[in-house]
């Protein structure tokens, strides 16, 4: 093999690596996790301090609904469209020593509060003109009509939990 054929195996597998090293990260990236550095106090003040950390989500926007035309109405329903964005409700973890205050067992106590999937949707607005469509009946004139206006509610759905636990050298 000649040394320009090894060169360019060599950097097409060198690029090849990288992207595959950069594109497993990059796709599971649903939270980012926040530690909270507590070694440094620890080691200094000789006691066992709490572990905290926590996970901040990565919202997503996805794609408003396409405005359709409905028959007999001269607006597009829905005038401005709603748009979904998902993402997550922060999570949190604590875990604490805990000076023997139920018994020998329990020097230790842990709280979870794990990062909650949450799917939102923005108001959406429809409107209906003070015409009608042009009527055949009426020479092909639109008849005259209360306007209409109407918000389309937020939406907000998610299933929280936590988790508590108490016990030796959680």
């Amino acid at each position: 093999m000649k040394p320009t054929t090894r060169g360019t195996l060599a950097a097409v597998i060198t690029g090849v690596a990288a992207v595959g090293a950069t594109a497993a990260p990059a796709a599971a990236l649903g939270t980012v996790p926040v530690p909270v550095p507590l070694d440094g106090a620890e080691k200094a003040l000789n006691l066992e301090l709490p572990v905290i950390g926590g996970e901040l989500p990565m919202p997503m926007p996805g794609l408003p609904d396409q405005p359709r035309y409905v028959e007999g109405r001269l607006i597009p329903e829905p005038v401005i469209p709603q748009v979904p964005l998902d993402g997550g409700l922060p999570g949190a973890g604590l875990r604490a020593p805990l000076p023997h205050v139920l018994g020998d067992g329990f020097d230790h106590v842990a709280v979870g509060v794990p990062a909650a999937d949450l799917r939102t949707l923005s108001p959406g607005l429809t409107l209906d003109a003070p015409l009608t469509a042009p009527n055949p009946d009426n020479y092909g004139l639109p008849a005259v009509q209360l306007p209409q206006a109407g918000v389309l509610a937020p939406v907000l759905q998610t299933v929280p939990g936590a988790d508590l636990g108490m016990g030796p050298g959680l």
